[in-house]
């Protein structure tokens, strides 16, 4: 096990006078994930000092502060030499810890709108006990970074800062401005989202022709071996749910049937039980049909026949079996919170699950509380929706400008696999921008495993290789982007 503390000695030799980070040695270069620090690159051991710094900043919902880590991130663009008209801090200032930032590289070109990269700061909360290492301290082990936000999302914004402290110490110029926005309260729920923020009190630091987000990506065969790229067209909506059960309580020495948390209890085996209907658009048609192809095992094949059928039961319950892949074919709820009681030594009144579901595209969140509540069949139950309400995601279109880039990129980086356009099991802040005109990519480029990583849980990891392959391939991607008119 190795903690990026060890890299300390080496750093002299990522920065270059002035504090400036020393580029690559060639645009693009391909980085060894597992090559010791003397063979690797000043550029490559400066990012792993800027995602250790992201990953050991606690951002955590609850004991973190956005703030902090975007100040440290303003501090490495003003040593790259931006100056502080290139960069923003900003924050509600109700909310002092939810703070986030904006940076910006000039473009040439009076004719090309900006593009502008996207990401989160925040992460949910994790609970040391439950965890092999700190979940605060950046950790390789097994050929995986471990810790809070490595995947979901600190890799990914690490490498949008690099792409951009990289091309200013290349003295790269590009045609489109560039603008880099790290917010707050994407896994907050219902305190300040930084995107909503923006859009309402500042949407000039966002405006673009078109945003690239987390979402997209690859996934592995369990071992290693990438199967497939895609980049996110679309997403589920997230919503929430209440599911409240009551009863007249007493004392604990004389129980009976009349208990909140044993109606509870047999109305979560109820909603656990239902299963949503198999629906494909053209993106998940798409996804299935040629993604399965690919594959050479039994779940491929019953992916393509089931992109061909949707009432094909057998591939269905192959399909289905895999975690992922369930997620893209159906809308899910799922209990995340139980709550019941009051006192060791009295009967319940009141118990409530809080119950989240993830709804696809062209289903709606009525439909989706009304199958729930059949299913039930307690009207003495109470189903409510709750918490923040996403505006829904809108589609991007998806054009030559958007997708040939990527899909050439992805046949130098990951030769042999292909790139589909999809959709995104979870939410993200993309669905912010489109209400203001911003098309929003998921970009491929990180990958998992089928297992999801373990994202929000313990143990979060990603593979060392796919942050220093995707910190490459999505660095061309925005200079490609860049270099257009």
């Amino acid at each position: 096990m190795t903690t990026w503390t060890a890299w300390g000695a080496a750093l002299a030799l990522a920065l270059v006078p002035g504090g400036v980070l020393a580029a690559d040695a060639k645009a693009g270069e391909k980085a060894d994930a597992t090559a010791p620090a003397s063979r690797q690159s000043a550029g490559q051991l400066a990012f792993r000092d800027l995602f250790r710094e992201m990953v050991e900043t606690d951002t955590s919902v609850s004991t973190g502060s956005c703030t902090a880590l975007a100040q440290k991130i303003a501090a490495r663009f003003r040593a790259a030499g931006f100056d502080e008209g290139q960069i923003t801090l900003f924050r509600d200032e109700t909310l002092p810890l939810d703070g986030g930032i904006v940076v910006s590289l000039p473009g040439t070109s009076g004719k090309a709108k900006p593009m502008l990269l996207l990401g989160h700061l925040d992460v949910v909360n994790a609970k040391a006990q439950h965890w092999k290492s700190n979940p605060y301290v950046l950790t390789e082990r097994d050929g995986y970074f471990y810790g809070r936000g490595v995947a979901d999302m600190k890799a990914l914004d690490a490498i949008w800062i690099d792409t951009l402290l990289r091309l200013r110490a290349e003295g790269y110029k590009p045609k489109r401005t560039i603008k880099l926005a790290l917010t707050c309260g994407e896994e907050t729920g219902g305190r300040m989202n930084g995107v909503e923020w923006l859009t309402r009190h500042r949407p000039e630091l966002l405006a673009a022709e078109f945003a690239l987000n987390e979402g997209g990506g690859g996934m592995t065969d369990g071992r290693g071996k990438v199967l497939s790229q895609s980049i996110v067209i679309g997403e589920k909506a997230n919503r929430n749910f209440d599911l409240e059960a009551f009863s007249e309580g007493g004392h604990s020495s004389i129980p009976n049937d009349d208990n909140a948390i044993y109606k509870l209890a047999d109305a979560l085996v109820k909603v656990r039980a239902i299963k949503f209907p198999v629906r494909f658009n053209d993106t998940t048609r798409s996804y299935f049909a040629n993604i399965g192809s690919r594959r050479g095992d039994a779940l491929g094949a019953a992916m393509v026949r089931l992109a061909a059928n949707p009432a094909d039961a057998d591939a269905e319950k192959t399909v289905s079996a895999d975690r992922t892949m369930n997620a893209m074919l159906r809308t899910t709820c799922v209990v995340t919170l139980v709550q019941g009681g009051y006192l060791l030594n009295a009967l319940p009144q009141t118990a409530k699950a809080s119950i989240n579901c993830r709804i696809l595209p062209g289903e709606d969140a009525e439909t989706t509380r009304d199958t729930m509540y059949m299913a039930i069949g307690d009207p003495q139950m109470v189903l409510s929706p709750v918490g923040r309400v996403r505006p829904l995601a809108v589609p991007p279109p998806l054009s030559a400008k958007i997708l040939q880039p990527a899909k050439k990129l992805i046949e130098r980086y990951y030769p042999g696999v292909p790139l589909e356009p999809g959709i995104m099991t979870g939410a993200t802040d993309a669905t912010y921008l489109g209400p203001i005109g911003i098309p929003t990519y998921g970009v491929p480029g990180l990958y998992t495993d089928p297992d999801g990583n373990n994202v929000h849980g313990h143990d979060e990891r990603i593979a060392v290789q796919s942050v220093c392959r995707a910190r490459d391939y999505l660095y061309d991607l925005v200079r490609a982007y860049a270099a257009q008119e």
